[in-house]
C-alpha cells in the first residue's frame, strides 16, 4: 500500500500521524510525505525565530527515523497557505503520480491557518483516494469537537514518534520539550480507550474496505 501523509510544516506529520507512519513503515507498506511550506518563520517583532534550513535538515533527519521513503517539499511561506489551485494540483499530482492508496492529512476543524488550507485542498485533490484520515498535530482551541473515530496502535512505535519529535532540535529548545510531554499524555490516553499503552487516533473521512 502506498501512504500518503500531508502536512503544512516540518513536524506537523510526527506530531499528529508519526506513530502510524512508522508502523506502516515496519509492516512494508511505502510511506511519503510532502510538506507544504519552507517552515522558517519569524516572531511578531520580526525576529528570526526558525530558519528554513535547519527545520528541513531536522525533518530529514525525523524521516529517516519513522522509515519514509520520501519527503516531497513545497515552496508555499509559513502562514502564506491558501486553498488554491496551485497547491490542489502539487497534492494531485503526487497522489496520481505515486499511486496513493491512503492520506493522512491535518484536520478540517483546525484553527491554525496554514492547517486549514491544507486540509480543505486535500480534501479536494484526493477525492478519489480510497482512503482519508484526519489527525491533529496541536493543542489549539477550535470552535467545533475533533471527532477521534478510527484508532491505531502505535505500541511498538511510540519510540520512534518520540525519537522524529525530538529531532526538530531547534522548537524542542523553544518549547522546552512540553510537545514530547503533551503527545504522549494524548497516546496514553487514546491507548487506554482501545486497551494498549499507545495509540493515535484519526478522523476519518472515508474508508474503502477492499
Amino acid at each position: 500500500m502506498n501512504i500518503l501523509a500531508i502536512g503544512a510544516h516540518f513536524d506537523d506529520v510526527e506530531l499528529g500521524c508519526g506513530g502510524a507512519l512508522a508502523r506502516h513503515a515496519a509492516n512494508g507498506d511505502t510511506v511519503y510525505v510532502y510538506v507544504a511550506t519552507v517552515s522558517g518563520f519569524s516572531n511578531q517583532y520580526d525576529q528570526s525565530v526558525r530558519s528554513s534550513e535547519v527545520a528541513r535538515a531536522e525533518a530529514d533527519a525525523a524521516m529517516e527515523i519513522l522509515g519514509v521513503q520520501k519527503m516531497f517539499c513545497g515552496e508555499f511561506k509559513t502562514l502564506q497557505i491558501e486553498f488554491v489551485d496551485p497547491l490542489n494540483i502539487e497534492i494531485l499530482k503526487l497522489v496520481q503520480d505515486l499511486k496513493i492508496d491512503m492520506v493522512y492529512t491535518h484536520w478540517v476543524g483546525d484553527i491554525h491557518h496554514d492547517h486549514l488550507a491544507l486540509s480543505r485542498a486535500s480534501l479536494h485533490s484526493c477525492r478519489h483516494v480510497p482512503r482519508l484520515l484526519m489527525y491533529r498535530s496541536n493543542w489549539y482551541h477550535s470552535t467545533v469537537d475533533f471527532r477521534g473515530n478510527f484508532y491505531v496502535d502505535i505500541t511498538s512505535h511510540w519510540e520512534q514518534k518520540e525519537k522524529a519529535i525530538l529531532a526538530h532540535e531547534s522548537e524542542m529548545e523553544r518549547t522546552g520539550r512540553k510537545w514530547v510531554s503533551f503527545f504522549r499524555n494524548e497516546a496514553e490516553n487514546a491507548g487506554q480507550r482501545i486497551g494498549v499503552k499507545y495509540a493515535e487516533v484519526f478522523e476519518v473521512v472515508k474508508w474503502l474496505q477492499p
